[in-house]
């Protein structure tokens, strides 16, 4: 496939594990981990949900086709999507958890919370946050750490890589994390740093959710993520990101 007729090549994201580039109405992927590749190359054909399409593989490059619409929002940043545009993300997401299994186990809950521990001690030891916002919220994360009946999940299902126009879902990016999970890691991922969407994204996903798990897994992904995000070049600690969720957990009661 020639891409003809560009004027310039945009940066998406970068760090050392991938880079991502947009040439006109395509996004190339290099990856340094063709499992990972593999992983999302399948995953969008099983995903009975909108997802770009793969247009070549020639690795380390992934070419995909842009999707149409706009992300539900930014981390950091006020969402401007409508109640109704998050509800039909919610209902989007029922869809896919609903779905048969995909290949992919998830990862055991021993495991998690034995990286959750490292993490933890990282934090402290480094003095990256006070060591009373890394306890409170480690207790808070011990409710996402229980049995689950395993879902499709996307894995890192971002609110910028969910894509709406005129209140419906166009299309969900970047599935190099899909596995066999918690269906609450999607609903809390997708809602962390907008709390107050939460009513919305459940009046469409539908059913019983436990709420608390959500804000469990809000401290959970914080924790976890923050050294990989300081080491790959990121800023945890911008407005509305993960170190003001951390805080402003620091007003729910832990278990």
């Amino acid at each position: 496939m020639i891409i003809a007729g560009v004027d310039e090549v945009e940066i998406v994201v970068a760090h050392s594990e991938r880079t991502t580039l947009r040439v006109g109405d395509v996004f190339l992927k290099i990856d340094a981990d063709q499992d990972r590749t593999s992983v999302e190359a399948e995953a969008m054909t099983l995903a009975p949900i909108p997802t770009p399409e793969v247009l070549w593989r020639r690795p380390p490059v992934l070419a995909i086709s842009a999707v149409p619409g706009t992300a539900l929002g930014r981390l950091g940043e006020p969402s401007t999507a409508s109640a109704a545009a998050w509800a039909a993300a919610g209902a989007a997401i029922r869809t896919l958890h609903d779905a048969p299994l995909p290949p992919w186990p998830g990862q055991r809950v021993d495991d998690i919370r034995t990286e959750l521990d490292t993490e933890c001690r990282w934090l402290v030891d480094n003095d990256v946050l006070p060591a009373e916002v890394v306890g409170h919220n480690r207790r808070l994360a011990e409710a996402a750490l229980r049995p689950w009946t395993p879902a499709f999940i996307h894995g890192d299902l971002q609110i910028s890589h969910v894509f709406v126009d005129d209140d419906a879902v166009t299309g969900v990016i970047d599935w190099s994390e899909a596995s066999q999970g918690d269906p609450l890691w999607d609903l809390a991922t997708l809602t962390l740093g907008h709390a107050e969407h939460v009513d919305d994204l459940l009046a469409g996903y539908g059913g019983a959710v436990d709420r608390e798990v959500i804000s469990a897994w809000w401290s959970l992904r914080s924790l976890g993520a923050a050294r990989w995000l300081i080491e790959h070049g990121f800023d945890p600690s911008s407005p509305g990101c993960e170190f003001a969720v951390l805080r402003s957990q620091m007003s729910v009661r832990a278990g």
